[in-house]
């Protein structure tokens, strides 16, 4: 499929970070524009306690999202379960699981949520990364971190105390390699000349949200972001809301030209049956508790304060799955559509 000149253009000439770079991505444009907030769901639907029965038609579940118009489905990046920890994330490896979520959706961007940048190569990030890109027709966008688990590291063989460093230079080779076709990349991470990278990403990039600080100043993701996912604050009341459209604020007022570039925030609810039941916290705050009433007003305050996507993790619920995710398809979805953008290029491959 010939692509459209200013996406050549953008190509070609890859300068400039942010939405200017993403107009023609189908996974960028459908969950992201400015002043406006789109839904997603966050994966596993049910948590993994020691049987993977728990898993079964989940991919069900995301077709039906991808029907229902949702914006994005979410895949968490948990290399290796610690049982201290208690949290085994979604289990299946994230690029093999969106690989094949990509093959079962027509339409719903696929996310990270978020890749772990410093525990994998960035060639091998980058060749899944760009392979599901071209499969799924330009519907990925990478979350990304540099990790929380201490355990992982050694595991790895990585020194975690340098993970600040070892973050932005897999950050820089990613890039170099989904763009570059001269291929001479120098870095601490690796050598290469003559060598490419393909395929190359639907449109010429793939965009980079990074997740809370990674590490870094809030003046690098300004600057290095193609977005960024921050922790919401605390969601039973407005005060959390507040806290989070000031830290939204000071970002964007170091982000050079005044460039937008989205934001998005994440809660795992339990929504109830009773539409005007109150936010109510659990576990700290871990969890909310609501009714549909409480979701919408949460999500309009989120609205407000500058966040352009929501993802809602629905684990925890004590409802079906099914249930929830058409309460939120019929009543929640119409106030927050999905944006109309892009379709996804060629996926017959």
């Amino acid at each position: 499929m010939n692509k459209p000149r200013d996406v050549m253009e953008r190509i070609e000439n890859p300068s400039t970070q942010g939405i200017e770079n993403f107009n023609q991505h189908p996974g960028f444009r459908r969950m992201f524009a400015p002043d406006q907030l789109t839904i997603g769901l966050f994966l596993p639907f049910k948590f993994y306690k020691g049987h993977m029965d728990v898993l079964k038609g989940q991919a069900d579940l995301v077709e039906s999202m991808d029907q229902r118009n949702f914006a994005a489905v979410w895949v968490r990046d948990v290399p290796l379960f610690e049982p201290g920890f208690g949290d085994a994330g979604q289990v299946f490896d994230p690029f093999v699981y969106l690989a094949y979520l990509a093959a079962r959706t027509q339409n719903v961007s696929l996310v990270t949520g978020s890749a772990i940048f410093t525990l994998r190569h960035p060639i091998d990030l980058a060749k899944a990364a760009a392979s599901i890109d071209v499969l799924s027709g330009g519907r990925l966008v990478l979350g990304i971190a540099s990790g929380d688990r201490p355990a992982e590291f050694p595991a790895y063989g990585i020194n975690g105390e340098h993970r600040d460093v070892r973050f932005r230079e897999t950050v820089e080779f990613f890039r170099e390699l989904i763009q570059d076709r001269t291929g001479a990349i120098q870095s601490s991470l690796g050598q290469m000349s003559g060598l490419e990278l393909l395929p190359k990403p639907a449109t010429g990039g793939i965009p980079l949200v990074v997740t809370g600080s990674s590490r870094q100043s809030l003046d690098w993701i300004a600057e290095h972001s193609d977005g960024w996912l921050t922790y919401p604050e605390a969601t039973a009341n407005d005060s959390g809301p507040r806290m989070l459209g000031r830290k939204i604020n000071a970002w964007r007022e170091k982000i050079p030209n005044g460039m937008f570039k989205p934001h998005m925030t994440n809660e795992w609810i339990d929504l109830v049956e009773d539409v005007n039941y109150p936010r109510t916290p659990l576990r700290g705050g871990y969890i909310l508790r609501t009714g549909r009433a409480g979701l919408i007003q949460l999500l309009e305050e989120w609205r407000a304060v500058g966040v352009n996507h929501a993802a809602l993790g629905i684990h925890f619920s004590s409802r079906p799955t099914s249930d929830v995710i058409q309460e939120l398809a019929e009543e929640v979805l119409p106030l927050f559509p999905t944006h109309v953008g892009p379709k996804p290029l060629f996926t017959g491959w």
